[in-house]
């Protein structure tokens, strides 16, 4: 039977938890397998990490520290942004998530954290930054 390498396309399940137990994200909810290439970046260091060696079948739990999941949260992350830069239609308020895109058109997303009349104070962190995250991956397939 074979085990993951570096390179190969694989199909997981899994569940990923916090570690007070609540679920934050779920393959089985969304009745479908995530497939990626191990090590070509697609996810994080340690859920890719953890499936070097895995055979079809095998289930295997891990916790992943914030450097090996979504890192640390950054000041430079958190910017004033004026409210000139957003579509006067768009209804802004704290702690929502909104979508949009900067100069180059990349894709951001970011929390609003406070608001005045002149500016919006914008989180880009990754909301899982600074997180422990807990994953239980089963290894559906290989290729």
């Amino acid at each position: 039977m074979s085990k993951v390498e570096t390179g190969q396309t694989v199909n997981v399940h899994y569940t990923g938890t916090f570690d007070d137990g609540t679920k934050f994200d779920s393959s089985h909810d969304r009745g479908q397998t995530l497939s990626f290439q191990v090590g070509s970046g697609q996810v994080v260091p340690g859920f890719d990490s953890a499936l070097l060696g895995m055979s079809v079948g095998d289930t295997k739990t891990v916790n992943l520290t914030p450097e090996d999941a979504y890192g640390q949260p950054v000041a430079e992350a958190v910017q004033e942004v004026p409210m000139t830069a957003f579509p006067e239609d768009m209804k802004l308020t704290e702690g929502v998530t909104i979508m949009g895109q900067n100069e180059m058109g990349q894709q951001l997303m970011g929390r609003v954290v406070t608001l005045t009349d002149e500016t919006a104070t914008i989180d880009f962190n990754h909301p899982l930054a600074g997180k422990n995250l807990n994953f239980e991956i089963e290894l559906v397939s290989i290729g």
